[in-house]
């Protein structure tokens, strides 16, 4: 397994500290389709992840910095290890389901940033994008039983799969095509 992604409540304190109205999760999210749009790694990523050139370089040490390598490394993993960060599983149905809807929302954004307006997509990579495009637009139910609980995983699972399957289209491709020139 690569490496672990930080603590929700660490990067939630880091996250108020720099000023940022956004949750850990959308942040992961943003920087994922950054990373699977083809984007790159440094240490200005959060702005432009962000798309906010004023924001400060990311901090060494800081837990923003851990989710941008756990990221990365965990999209690069051979064995599959990419995880998404989401609130913990104690947290209601609701509140579970409503970061990840905010998580595809942020991936898409930030996907779009990094591969552009036509990304060159395998015919499983454009559904993936449209899936995760309708997904983006859900919102969340206050009420949820087993069956819902096992939806949710199942859509989880889905989610993370199409961010390796648009990871390996986008970034993972141009990486093979940059080594072969």
């Amino acid at each position: 397994m690569s490496e672990r992604l930080p603590e929700v409540a660490d990067l939630a304190i880091e996250l108020r500290d720099l000023g940022l109205a956004t949750h850990p999760w959308e942040l992961h999210g943003a920087f994922a389709g950054w990373l699977a749009g083809g984007g790159r790694v440094n240490t200005r990523w959060l702005s432009d992840v962000l798309a906010d050139p004023a924001l400060a370089d990311v901090a060494a040490g800081s837990a923003i910095e851990a989710l941008g390598k756990a990221t990365e490394a965990q999209m690069q993993d051979a064995t599959l290890g990419f995880e998404l960060l989401l609130p913990e599983d104690d947290a209601s149905l609701e509140v579970r389901s409503g970061a990840l809807f905010d998580w595809c929302r942020h991936f898409l954004g930030a996907f779009g940033l990094a591969a552009g307006a036509q990304p060159k997509l395998s015919p499983d990579g454009e559904e993936a994008l449209e899936d995760l495009a309708q997904l983006a637009t859900a919102t969340a139910e206050p009420d949820g039983d087993e069956e819902d609980e096992a939806a949710f995983t199942e859509i989880e699972e889905f989610v993370r799969v199409a961010a390796l399957l648009l990871h390996g289209d986008c970034a993972m491709a141009a990486q093979h095509r940059n080594r072969l020139h």
